[in-house]
């Protein structure tokens, strides 16, 4: 199977489709990456925050390099910086540590995982006696201009935001040498971010969705919610196609020009999420898919506050999602 990739505006080709890692188990991981592969996947997208690099780097280690399934330039690796490694003098490092894990000398994305940064140190989550992030006050922008660095060191091929808002890619391009080249946000159906992608793609951002099926097993799920691959609407269209609910979930994305990276650890699932290249969704589906959306974000930590469920970084001056885009 040949990966239908998209053209970023460096000229760097990107996989439409690719594997998430985010919550995938130790273990689970490994098989995953393995079974991607196998079947096609030529692009992994990869944290220093999902705490396992290191078992993504063993796979590719089996299945990269010569003499091997794939050379390194046929595989498309993004990892992301990691809050509390915001600080100019801690970039590098960070990505090295990427690397190190991955058993790669260059990566081909490297993404702000979020603007706001955390409190400087190794332990993923800072928090005060009363359990609320530590913050530190590194602005973004100071940030970017040490990731640009990794480019020009060849440490990484790219460098792109995730979770940023309208206004902040404007931020960071009225100061990049190096453009971003991607914004990777939560979108799937419920959510569809038409403002935010006409914006990204208005500015020569290519935007990857993250969660695309409305990640069912969100750390945040609570009963009652919805679950986008249970809704009876998608699995009427479904059946139409004679596809997977995913399936034609996956193939709206693709579509509408999106990179898309559904994470599974099912090895049959993982070969029906990249096999959605031959059908296509009419006009019609495309816009009843469209019509699902509630601007619901299912995929942001939350706390309990008297009662309530809020968003846990709302207080943050940098937090990105007050506004709709």
């Amino acid at each position: 199977m040949t990966a239908v990739r998209i053209t970023l505006s460096n000229g760097q080709q990107m996989p439409v489709v690719g594997l998430g890692t985010w919550k995938s188990a130790p273990g689970q991981v490994k098989q995953a990456v393995l079974a991607a592969l196998d079947c096609g996947y030529r692009h992994i997208d990869c944290a220093a925050a999902y705490s396992n690099e290191h078992e993504v780097g063993e796979v590719l280690n089996k299945r990269v390099g010569p003499g091997k399934l794939l050379m390194r330039e046929d595989i498309f690796v993004t990892s992301k910086l990691w809050n509390t490694k915001h600080h100019p003098d801690d970039v590098e490092a960070a990505c090295k540590k990427s690397l190190s894990d991955l058993g790669l000398s260059y990566l081909d994305l490297y993404l702000m995982h979020w603007p706001m940064a955390f409190e400087r140190g190794d332990e993923l989550m800072p928090r005060g006696p009363d359990g609320t992030i530590r913050y530190a006050d590194t602005h973004y922008k100071d940030t970017w201009a040490a990731m640009e660095k990794l480019v020009d060191q060849g440490l990484v091929k790219a460098i792109g935001l995730s979770n940023f808002n309208a206004r902040q890619i404007d931020d960071i391009l009225s100061i990049a040498k190096h453009k971003p080249m991607v914004n990777q946000v939560e979108c799937h159906p419920y959510l569809i971010q038409t403002q935010l992608l006409a914006h990204c793609w208005s500015k020569g951002l290519t935007v990857t969705a993250y969660s695309p099926l409305g990640s069912s097993d969100r750390p945040w799920y609570k009963p009652g919610e919805h679950l986008l691959l249970d809704d009876p609407r998608v699995h009427d269209l479904a059946k139409r196609y004679n596809k997977t609910p995913a399936q034609v979930i996956i193939r709206w994305h693709v579509q509408r020009g999106l990179i898309c990276i559904p994470k599974s650890v099912t090895p049959s699932r993982i070969k029906q999420n990249i096999t959605v290249f031959d059908f296509k969704l009419s006009e019609d589906d495309m816009q009843q898919i469209e019509s699902f959306n509630s601007n619901e974000r299912l995929i942001i930590p939350t706390i309990e506050k008297a009662g309530k469920k809020v968003w846990r970084d709302a207080h943050h001056p940098l937090f990105p999602f007050h506004d709709l885009y």
